[in-house]
């Protein structure tokens, strides 16, 4: 199987935000939806949007507007036996594959009441939908699925779908993927909870991302060896594909939205996707450009909010892997054993927030662009609980609730652990609701 830690350790990571040698203001200056984040590290400043304006705008635009703001969310953890939790050579309960502990701790993802409370979160938090990490029918994943939209339809929460890279051949199988998702958890549920996202001219339909979706031919190591890409498929598979999917759905919905995770225009458009959402928020900075190539041949491009990255260390590495630990987004140097420097994680943590909400607002609401020529918008919000990237909205503990048993593993944890989601709350209540 390909992980998403393999397929980011396979490309290079973009930084954001130059090294900063002057340390930030602790984490506790931001939380609950005060100040914004002050410009005293040096950083390039903070994109200019009117946050405001732009949040009656979209008021205008769509009536159902939180549901265009969707959090990255993963089923895959469990507890007996351990799933992920273990992983990387990780050996749980107190030792897990997690760069901070959770508040909940290593949790089960099938267990109801760790459900609800993230059904709390998320509706605490403004979104109004999640979209669940998918590893094929069948899956340890799918299986939690019909428990996972009874909880978030009790919430008035909507759910839709990442397609992940689960198997070699899984491109082959993307069309009937599709069909499935649509059939089990739409039509035979009678769509009480999946997602039909509305576009500014009242047009719905489903919306499903997929990852790794544009790959090379072949790949060559740190050695110098080449070797063929087990997942790549020619153009014309994936165009397949795609067609398939339009023509089996286009009587059922007035659009169905196709989108990638690639930031290469051209591929995407030649495979059949609407457009790209890529995967984390690694580089704001980039994304006007981006949006430009994308709009420049009719695609979307909506790029998501997110904190940045701080991936876990891979443990027990062989003596010639290719294998290096991923840098921290945005770059800086950390040590995790002191206070102000977990302190100053979190400042650009939030930081990056700022700055990749703003420039996602920024490009998908210009009007020379097509997001906003056609109508569309969607915001990922990465993530709820991607906890081996250290990228995770839900709640972690503060540093001072760890346990004795957990303190020998230097974990990231700030000294307040809602800081993400405390920081992200206000900000779409202004969006939002105004």
């Amino acid at each position: 199987m390909f992980t998403r830690r393999q397929f980011l350790a396979s490309v290079s990571v973009p930084l954001t935000l130059r090294q900063s040698s002057t340390r930030g203001r602790p984490p506790d200056s931001v939380p609950g939806g005060g100040a914004q984040p002050r410009n005293s590290d040096g950083l390039p400043p903070l994109p200019a949007v009117d946050v405001a304006e732009v949040g009656r705008q979209l008021r205008r635009q769509f009536s159902d507007l939180r549901n265009h703001f969707i959090f990255e969310y993963y089923p895959w953890y469990g507890t007996n036996p351990w799933r992920h939790w273990e992983g990387s050579g990780r050996t749980p309960p107190y030792d897990i594959a997690a760069t901070a502990v959770p508040d909940l701790g290593p949790y089960d993802s099938g267990n109801p009441r760790v459900l609800e409370q993230h059904a709390r979160w998320i509706t605490e938090s403004g979104a109004g939908a999640i979209n669940v990490s998918w590893w094929g029918c069948d899956s340890f994943e799918d299986r939690l699925v019909p428990l996972l939209m009874d909880v978030m339809r009790d919430h008035g929460l909507k759910v839709t779908f990442h397609l992940e890279p689960y198997s070699d051949n899984r491109v082959d199988s993307y069309a009937s993927d599709i069909q499935y998702l649509v059939t089990e958890y739409g039509d035979k549920r009678h769509w009480d909870c999946q997602l039909l996202l509305r576009n500014a001219d009242g047009e719905e339909g489903p919306v499903f991302k997929a990852f790794a979706t544009i790959q090379p031919r072949a790949s060559t190591d740190c050695h110098g060896r080449t070797a063929p890409v087990a997942m790549w498929r020619p153009d014309e598979v994936w165009r397949r594909q795609t067609d398939t999917v339009r023509e089996t759905l286009r009587r059922h919905f007035d659009n169905v939205w196709l989108l990638s995770d690639s930031t290469a225009a051209e591929p995407v458009l030649v495979v059949g996707f609407d457009g790209s959402a890529p995967y984390g928020a690694f580089s704001p900075e980039d994304w006007p450009q981006l949006a430009r190539a994308f709009s420049g041949i009719n695609l979307t491009f909506s790029p998501s909010i997110g904190t940045g990255f701080d991936a876990i260390v891979e443990r027990n590495v062989p003596a010639d892997s290719c294998y290096r630990p991923a840098a921290f987004v945005p770059p800086a140097d950390i040590n995790w054993s002191s206070a102000s420097d977990r302190g100053k994680a979190a400042h650009l943590a939030v930081r990056q927030i700022e700055a990749s909400m703003r420039t996602s607002l920024a490009v998908q609401t210009n009007s020379t662009l097509r997001n906003a020529r056609t109508g569309f918008f969607i915001v990922y919000i990465a993530t709820f609980n991607e906890w081996h990237e250290g990228t995770s909205f839900e709640p972690m503990k503060d540093h001072a609730a760890l346990l004795p048993q957990e303190l020998p593993f230097g974990y990231h944890n700030p000294a307040y652990g809602r800081y993400r989601l405390d920081y992200l709350k206000p900000r779409l209540e202004r969006i939002i609701r105004g």
